[in-house]
């Protein structure tokens, strides 16, 4: 799991969020990171909420106008229950002004307190969809990550079996490179994992006897995706190596099972490497079935039924 520092985030969102930082800079190196294992609450951000406390609290117009129908007294211990639970940060929205007390109180308990133009909706949605990424569950993993028909897939195999020209050959179809190598992939829902691409990779695709390519550049803007999500693993084996026979079930609905990343179980397709097949006709062939299947639409099933329909019209011996 990933974990990030009050100024880290700050870095992050200060230019989108337009925020500006007004005390308790001693608090920077307060950190952030994922509830796993603990109860729901308190979550990550949300507006000021005393009972269940977040991470990031967001102070907007309703919050103010409550401190200050406060007597002194109850709002002096507000604030102290505020910032002793020791939030990563407090956000004013608004650009509303600060009160003293709470500027004070912010930075003698070096809590962060920024304050941003925007309003408090705004903040919340996109801290929310930022934190969820940046915190998630992460994993790297060796292969080729490309968005073929629309659908991310996960291109594996040992080195040798033809990965990046398999990824050559579908970009040249007018399919889409997302990552080549070393592809990273993220948690962002129970069942919902991202990929992308790190920063050093970007853009490129290295071919065996060609070097580094520089996609983006040969193929156009159209022939690079940031993200995708992952929907389905195609990996490569060398017809050699193939366990299962030729017979039955398996030559009639294809060799597929299951890979778990991030603890999500995968569909994966295996594909037999042989000179001469056309791995990019059999990878598109691959995920327009899957399509199929995901909308309940199984033509080896299909088979099968006529067959038993068949048979069942036949007369008995």
């Amino acid at each position: 799991m990933e974990r990030i520092t009050a100024r880290q985030l700050f870095e992050k969102v200060n230019e989108r969020l337009a925020l500006r930082w007004i005390a308790g800079v001693r608090g920077e190196s307060r950190m952030l990171e994922p509830s796993a294992g603990r109860e729901r609450r308190p979550s990550l951000v949300g507006y000021l909420n005393l009972i269940y406390p977040n991470r990031v609290q967001i102070v907007g117009s309703e919050e103010l106008a409550y401190l200050d129908g406060l007597e002194p007294r109850q709002r002096w211990e507000m604030l102290q229950k505020l910032f002793g639970q020791r939030p990563v940060a407090v956000i004013v929205t608004k650009d509303q002004a600060v009160p003293a007390d709470l500027r004070e109180a912010a930075e003698d308990s070096d809590t962060p307190l920024w304050i941003s133009a925007q309003r408090g909706h705004e903040i919340y949605n996109w801290l929310q969809y930022h934190l969820t990424r940046v915190l998630a569950r992460a994993q790297t993993l060796h292969g080729v990550l490309m968005e073929i028909y629309s659908i991310g897939v996960l291109v594996t195999g040992e080195p040798g079996t033809g990965k990046s020209e398999l990824a050559l050959d579908l970009i040249t179809r007018g399919h889409r490179l997302v990552a080549d190598d070393a592809p990273e992939f993220s948690l962002i829902a129970p069942d919902v994992i991202d990929g992308a691409c790190p920063e050093l990779l970007r853009d490129l695709l290295e071919v065996r006897g060609l070097g580094v390519l520089n996609v983006r550049e040969m193929y156009g803007h159209t022939a690079v995706k940031d993200s995708k999500y992952l929907r389905l693993v195609l990996h490569l084996l060398p017809s050699g190596e193939h366990s299962g026979d030729r017979d039955g079930m398996q030559r009639l609905t294809g060799v597929l099972g299951q890979r778990e990343i991030l603890g999500v179980k995968m569909p994966q397709i295996t594909i037999p490497v042989a000179p001469g097949r056309n791995l990019a006709v059999l990878a598109e062939a691959a995920v327009r079935n899957h399509m199929l299947k995901s909308k309940g639409i199984d033509p080896a099933q299909t088979f099968i039924d006529r067959q038993a329909h068949q048979m069942q019209r036949l007369p008995p011996w």
